[in-house]
């Protein structure tokens, strides 16, 4: 009887002993754990072109709106590292699958508005406004 107590005792003080060198422990200064790493994240804007060019770029047409005179002939470029295609939605004009780098150009002879999508990701969209 005497050992059972004897063994109780021993692992009651064991376990006191756990708790203090448990709260006795060196912890880090308060505030050097408290906030969550700084990730560095950089956002690049579309490439615009200038004159009568559209640039593809973070898949989308830039600019999404251009005015153009007729006879204008206007090049499309595929800066992205995906396939994209240049097709107007009344039919008007239709470029195979570009790959980066490529190009597609039309002329448009006459006044309108001609709205047009890549046909891969038709999620985007661009118009070309022609004037007389």
């Amino acid at each position: 009887m005497k050992i059972a107590t004897l063994s109780k005792h021993s692992v009651a003080v064991a376990a006191v002993g756990l708790v203090v060198t448990g709260c006795s422990a060196s912890r880090p200064a308060a505030g050097a754990h408290d906030t969550m790493p700084m990730m560095s994240m950089s956002v690049t804007a579309p490439t615009p072109v200038s004159g009568d060019q559209v640039a593809i770029d973070g898949f989308a047409f830039v600019p999404a709106a251009l005015t153009v005179k007729a006879g204008t002939s206007v090049t499309w470029t595929n800066r992205d590292e995906e396939p994209h295609t240049v097709v107007a939605t009344d039919g008007a004009f239709h470029s195979p699958g570009m790959g980066t780098g490529a190009t597609f150009t039309h002329t448009f002879a006459a006044a309108g508005t001609f709205d047009y999508v890549c046909s891969i990701h038709p999620m985007m969209h661009g118009t070309v406004v022609v004037t007389a």
